[in-house]
């Protein structure tokens, strides 16, 4: 990447090297105090989009795994905003990005101990997606599973351009998350989500379970109506931890 990024004022940006993962890289610095809200760390891997934010949350750490919405929701805006308009980024939940119903990334979240009352010393949330094909070599449409912004016509997309924009829409979003809780992103995250009022079946945590995706709720678990009861499958899986977690 020839020039770095510009970002917002709240916002600190750190290269990461290519190859390396800006989400453990921020981990590991919000783990030892190099790193706190507001630092951003992104890299210019040709093979991925990868950028993290630290933050620094002031609420139990159930309310704050809504960051991990929060971050799908910006990252959908952003796309819309530099990249091509017939390319539209779906969710799977708990915290797959999709396109053409295929996986092209995903979203992370992190958390560290150390905090009182049940809040979480430091919170770590990223986005991953899949700018060139896996294997480098794959026809468009070969894999129906995995897709790529080279696969979807948007490998040549300015990277410098969406990472400041994924920055000033996770702002944005954050804000709107202050101001008026989880409803506005909730409503932002179901109208993109895949089977949302559907029946569907997940395996979660060793069981299958079946039902109608009925919503998520303000922990972010997915209420799928069964026969026989409505089940509430919980973020747990997804959710990393520090080292001194």
């Amino acid at each position: 990447m020839a020039e770095a990024p510009t970002f917002p004022p709240l916002l600190s940006g750190h290269r990461v090297e290519a190859g390396l993962s800006p989400f453990a890289a921020a981990v590991a610095a919000a783990e030892t105090g190099g790193a706190g809200a507001g630092d951003l760390f992104w890299n210019d891997d040709a093979e991925t989009f990868q950028v993290s934010v630290v933050l620094e949350p002031e609420c139990p750490e159930r309310q704050a795994l809504q960051m991990l919405f929060v971050a799908m929701v910006a990252f959908a805006d952003s796309f819309g905003a530099v990249g091509p308009p017939e390319i539209g980024i779906f969710y799977q939940w708990p915290n797959g990005l999709r396109v053409s119903g295929a996986s092209i990334g995903r979203a992370r979240i992190a958390t560290g101990s150390g905090g009182s009352a049940g809040v979480p010393a430091w919170l770590v949330v990223g986005i991953e997606v899949r700018v060139m094909p896996f294997g480098g070599k794959a026809e468009p449409g070969h894999d129906l599973l995995r897709t790529s912004l080279w696969d979807e016509g948007a490998g040549d997309l300015d990277r410098v351009l969406l990472i400041e924009s994924f920055s000033r829409h996770f702002l944005t979003w954050v804000h709107n998350w202050s101001e008026d809780g989880f409803k506005p992103v909730y409503g932002a995250w179901i109208g993109r989500a895949i089977g949302h009022g559907e029946q569907c079946e997940i395996k979660w945590q060793g069981k299958v379970h079946a039902g109608t995706f009925l919503a998520i709720d303000e922990n972010g678990q997915m209420l799928l109506k069964g026969k026989a009861q409505t089940v509430a499958l919980g973020l747990a899986p997804v959710v990393e931890r520090g080292s001194r977690g």
